[in-house]
């Protein structure tokens, strides 16, 4: 037993913990946990915690159903909202999923992250990921199709108080805080009741394991403020969605790789390379970004969110942004990447940004010139005569470029390609099949 597993069973004893939650993901990224008494956990760590795998999203048939959660001691964490009278009772640890032989599942959606960040290492790469989490709060979560209403009425940056929930996001970053997470900043942001709260970067496996804990700390400390959290891309038709705008670097041991201060925009060839990588790849990887149906209402032109392959510094209408470099802090050069929406898979998302950006390393992508003009409002006519590649601009769209993705397919894994196609073709299949109260109100009188 290793030192890290020896702190853990310490620790439940030390602390008075009752019960470890185990926590992986399906493929579409739901959050799921089995929850095991203290005595049981040395057990685990040898063994695992067998379970059905057929019953899990994407992880596999019913004829060879029988896998296994092992826990990773590094990610244990309690749990500080369950805790009574100084005793914490509950405690998390996020598992790798493997099949009863021992080897790792390849339905399991951090173990196709780890091969991403293993091909990083091979290159002498590590990759860091820094999220900026957009999500709105609510007076509830109607089920019926009503519109939601927002907690608030504030706008950007607004500092005033609010009737609804007006301690929220001190309550929320308390809580990351005390489970390890760490955050830089915290915001209103444009939307009515639409939040913002951007965790401090961290490597790749270790903040899609954050973002995953994220939602769910968001969640139950929204219900404790009388009020519910969506992570849904775009619940208001006439409000800005919920991104999750993404930034990425490469460090070589404590160097960033990204950054050439002898260049005209501190991008040095290896980040120049890595950015012209996600560019060319990125209508493939778009469905993984925005996987949702719902995702391509988020995705039109006239707001900020992408619509075309670009790139810029100050540009927030570009795909990919490439913020100023701060004088004397080289550590900080990085893209970010601004496709993605709340309701994406981290885990997917980061290993086919990360396996994009290798691959323009790799075969020494040439990097285009940056966009400075304002490209939200730009017609399609206009994009077509200015040369920019469109992005997909609904979920079936984003899934026939990625069907002819050799680069996703890889990134991905056979299995989990096949099973995220066809559950999202099925997705689009049910959403066309649908009568609107849109289509009712324009067309019932014809």
């Amino acid at each position: 037993m290793d030192r890290q597993q020896q702190f853990v069973l310490r620790t439940l004893e030390e602390r008075d913990i009752r019960y470890v939650r185990l926590w992986f993901t399906d493929v579409l990224g739901y959050l799921k946990s089995v929850a095991i008494a203290p005595a049981e956990l040395e057990g685990a760590f040898v063994d695992g915690i067998g379970f059905d795998g057929s019953a899990i999203e994407g992880y596999s048939r019913v004829h060879e159903s029988d896998m296994v959660a092992k826990p990773d001691p590094a990610t244990f964490q309690v749990l500080p909202w369950e805790a009574d009278e100084g005793r914490s009772y509950s405690a998390r640890m996020f598992c790798d999923i493997a099949m009863p032989d021992g080897s790792p599942s390849w339905a399991d959606p951090r173990h196709v992250l780890r091969r991403s960040m293993e091909a990083a290492a091979e290159m002498g790469f590590t990759c860091y990921v820094h999220p900026e989490i957009e999500f709105f709060l609510l007076r509830g979560l109607p089920q019926d199709g009503t519109p939601p209403v927002p907690a608030d009425s504030g706008g950007f940056f607004d500092q005033a108080s609010h009737d609804a929930a007006p301690h929220f996001r001190r309550k929320a970053i308390d809580t990351l805080e005390a489970m390890g997470i760490s955050v830089e900043f915290s915001h209103h942001e444009g939307a009515p009741g639409q939040q913002e709260i951007d965790l401090r970067y961290a490597d790749a496996l270790t903040m899609a394991d954050n973002i995953m804990s994220f939602r769910y700390v968001v969640r139950e400390v929204a219900i404790t403020q009388g009020v519910r959290a969506s992570f849904m891309p775009k619940p208001f038709p006439d409000q800005p969605g919920s991104a999750m705008h993404t930034h990425f670097s490469l460090f070589e041991g404590e160097t960033n790789a990204f950054h050439d201060p002898d260049d005209e925009y501190q991008m040095s060839a290896t980040g120049r390379a890595f950015l012209a990588g996600v560019l060319q790849h990125a209508p493939e990887i778009t469905a993984v970004s925005c996987q949702w149906v719902n995702s391509y209402k988020r995705l039109v032109i006239g707001e900020e969110a992408p619509t075309v392959v670009s790139w810029g510094q100050a540009n927030r209408s570009a795909l990919v942004r490439v913020p100023n470099y701060s004088p004397g802090k080289s550590s900080s050069q990085r893209i970010e990447f601004r496709l993605p929406d709340a309701g994406t898979n981290p885990y997917l998302l980061f290993a086919v940004v990360l396996a994009a950006g290798l691959k323009g390393i790799k075969d020494g992508y040439q990097l285009p010139d940056p966009t400075n003009e304002d490209i939200s409002g730009v017609s399609d006519a206009e994009i077509r005569a200015l040369g920019y590649a469109k992005l997909p601009g609904s979920l079936e769209a984003a899934l026939t470029v990625m069907e002819n993705s050799e680069l996703v397919a890889e990134a991905l894994g056979e299995h989990v390609f096949d099973y995220f196609l066809r559950n999202k073709r099925a997705e689009w299949e049910a959403y066309r099949r649908q009568v609107t109260p849109y289509e009712l109100q324009r067309y019932l009188t014809l």
